[in-house]
């Protein structure tokens, strides 16, 4: 299988980044970091990328007048990388369609919540001051709106009633950098597809010669999915 070519997009610290960095290292995402563009002049998160030698660019929004114009101008430095996703990984901009439009069905973001619920900042002080007892992490496809796009996997933590919303952010971390170098994996097997909003997961085809994916076995091994068999669905119903 070829590796997808796989362009990152940050703001800060970088920590998911790292993460997915250290996936493609170790095997369980046959991926290649092509490039690492950010909005800030030299956020920590391209300590990571240097230390790898991959690509870093900033992409100045001041030279811009309007987020159109910014979003032009970051399509056409990530187009000459011909990543085949895009990754947003503490990326602070909402982009505009005319990025998107660039790359249809090809940009993938990850949020500190179980959507819907909880968009936009401080996802975990929203979480902690409704009182849930779970929050947690996730993945899906993004769309010009503010974490509304089609859900792909997600990820669930504990909340305990003596969090803050720094320790229920550590903690829904942790589960961020295993759960977004999984989805990554299952897009760059082509397993995920879109019907109207829903991201239909294929666990059973792979194209041929393609290597046995570990994605699958690792999600379970982190307690991030439980796979359901056929059976186990069918008892489900009958109680």
């Amino acid at each position: 299988m070829d590796r997808l070519r796989l362009a990152v997009l940050v703001s800060g610290r970088g920590t998911n980044l790292k993460a997915i960095i250290d996936a493609v290292e170790v095997g369980a995402l046959q991926a290649q970091v092509v490039g690492v563009f950010s909005d800030r002049p030299d956020p920590y998160a391209f300590e990571h990328a240097r230390e790898r030698n991959i690509p870093t660019v900033f992409v100045d929004p001041k030279k811009y007048p309007s987020r159109e114009e910014y979003d032009t101008a970051l399509a056409r430095q990530v187009m000459e990388l011909k990543p085949g996703c895009i990754a947003l990984a503490g990326f602070m901009r909402v982009l505009t369609p005319v990025f998107l439009n660039a790359f249809p069905g090809r940009v993938l973001n990850i949020h500190p919540s179980l959507l819907p619920s909880f968009p936009g900042l401080e996802a975990q002080r929203q979480a902690l001051e409704y009182g849930v007892r779970y929050s947690g992490c996730t993945v899906h496809f993004v769309d010009p709106g503010v974490d509304t796009g089609p859900i792909i996997i997600q990820s669930v933590v504990p909340v305990y009633q003596d969090d803050t919303p720094e320790t229920l952010a550590d903690r829904i971390l942790a589960k961020e950098h295993l759960t977004y170098p999984a989805a990554l994996q299952l897009f760059a097997e082509g397993r995920l597809r879109l019907e109207g909003r829903r991201v239909i997961i294929d666990w059973e085809n792979r194209a041929p010669q393609q290597p046995r994916d570990c994605v699958l076995e690792w999600l379970k091994n982190k307690d991030i999915i439980k796979e359901v068999t056929p059976n186990e669905r069918s008892n489900s119903q009958h109680n």
